[in-house]
């Protein structure tokens, strides 16, 4: 089930919402057991086959974790059962993610002709497959005190963050659903929920899918391009990104509030970054702490030398590349960033400064040029676009596509110019300028409702 369908926001978000506090004044419990279950159920609609995977992900994860809390709460090392817990996690999502991408390797390599076994990819368990680990980990550091199964369920399974994040700590959500003071429906939650809600619902429906066509053209189906061509196309879709990535963090957050439940912020207007590692404090901003908290440190951090300390950092971006899809083309993408940020690091260091203006831009046309790789789907067609990019005796654009590069100027100014729905979102207000602000945004929004979009992360 989508966010952007009408299914969703017609049907099943407004019952949700409605039987979810109507348990609630029976029983606070209760209310978290339906909360749980729709959730299942959110889930399941997008296909039944996968929800038998996620219940068994979460029931042997749980049993870890419990079995955990108790061996930490005698004060007993279980670092072997930690071990044990985070390789099934890394097998399961390995199985399921890369056992082709392996096997086309070793075909590549070995010459052999190994069957592939055509494994469709689970919805979300990229997402919770992480969430989970870093759950395992924090009962051993004895941050979890919640032991309850349902809870649990709910922690993984709560639908506006399952599919595509963020990625929360269970001690940073379980307080919010065991606070009983928030059983109760918090109008001025709704009406900033609808607010934020209608924002990304429009950055989705009416920005990044106004954009795909032209992605797709230029990427997947045009043969010879113009350096204009390449150039729009690379920057549409560094836009549709954005925009679809941005718009669903922010739905998110819209429909967690509805429930009086605060999500972390994910996304907060990463192409006004000044550098790379500004950029990925601002772009999917819970994955950057997972891998900082759970990764990077663990590696040692920045403990053992700059050598070290450069070695781990290179080291989080290519497993981020690696997490983002079973392919070489993600490989490149993590191993540019993770270069990028390598010697942004060494720069800094030596206490080089940079003209605000020209940094910002250094980082916007790296982190554009990157998504190339990001996008692709083989290097063919990334060398194709990136050739014609720096290929300035090729001018002009093609003919067609003039309202996707409406879009594209205009995305363009808003990401750059505009403060994004968070921080509207703090300013917010329920008033009259609001009620018309939001009622633009969703006659828009409807308008477009009837082209089945699925958001980009979604792949990932």
């Amino acid at each position: 089930m989508l966010f952007n369908s009408y299914i969703f926001i017609f049907c099943f978000l407004p019952v949700a919402v409605t039987l979810y506090f109507l348990f609630a004044t029976r029983s606070h419990r209760l209310a978290n057991v339906f909360l749980a279950i729709a959730s299942l159920f959110f889930y399941a609609y997008w296909k039944f086959e996968y929800l038998p995977i996620l219940l068994s992900s979460v029931i042997v994860n749980y049993i870890f974790g419990r079995v955990i809390l108790e061996q930490t709460s005698k004060r007993m090392k279980c670092t072997w059962l930690v071990v044990v817990a985070i390789l099934f996690n890394v097998f399961l999502l390995g199985y399921y993610k890369y056992a082709d991408f392996a096997i086309f390797n070793i075909n590549a390599v070995f010459s052999t002709e190994i069957e592939f076994r055509n494994i469709l990819l689970p919805l979300a368990i990229s997402f919770f497959t992480f969430q989970q680990i870093a759950y395992i980990v924090d009962c051993s550091r004895g941050e979890v005190k919640d032991k309850s199964f349902y809870d649990y369920i709910l922690f993984i399974t709560f639908f506006p963050q399952l599919i595509a994040g963020p990625i929360v700590h269970h001690s940073e959500m379980m307080p919010q659903f065991a606070d009983n003071t928030q059983k109760k429906v918090n109008l001025k939650n709704v009406a900033s929920g609808i607010f934020i809600f209608a924002i990304g619902l429009a950055k989705k429906v009416v920005v990044a899918d106004a954009l795909s066509p032209y992605v797709s053209n230029i990427f997947d189906v045009a043969s010879v391009l113009t350096c204009a061509d390449a150039w729009s196309g690379s920057l549409a879709y560094t836009m549709q990104l954005y925009f679809d990535f941005s718009g669903y963090c922010d739905m998110a957050i819209g429909i967690a509030l509805m429930f009086n439940i605060r999500l972390p912020i994910n996304f907060y207007s990463p192409y006004k970054a000044t550098n790379i590692q500004e950029f990925w404090r601002c772009w999917h901003m819970t994955l950057s702490r997972f891998f900082m908290e759970y990764i990077y440190i663990p590696l040692g951090g920045n403990r053992k030398g700059n050598c070290k300390t450069y070695l781990n950092l290179f080291t989080v971006f290519v497993i981020g590349g690696i997490w983002h899809g079973a392919a070489w083309t993600f490989v490149v993408w993590g191993i540019m960033h993770g270069i990028a940020i390598v010697v942004h690091r060494i720069w800094r260091f030596y206490g080089v400064r940079m003209w605000t203006p020209c940094a910002w831009f250094l980082t916007f046309m790296f982190v554009n040029v990157a998504w190339v790789f990001f996008r692709a789907q083989s290097f063919g067609d990334a060398l194709k676009v990136l050739r014609a990019m720096f290929d300035f005796n090729l001018s002009g654009w093609s003919a067609g596509f003039i309202y996707p590069k409406i879009i594209l100027f205009v995305a363009l100014l808003i990401s750059f110019f505009f403060a994004n729905g968070i921080s509207r979102l703090e300013k917010f207000k329920p008033d009259l300028k609001s009620f018309i602000f939001v009622s633009i945004l969703l006659v828009l929004s409807f308008a477009q409702l009837s082209k089945h979009s699925e958001f980009l992360y979604f792949n990932f």
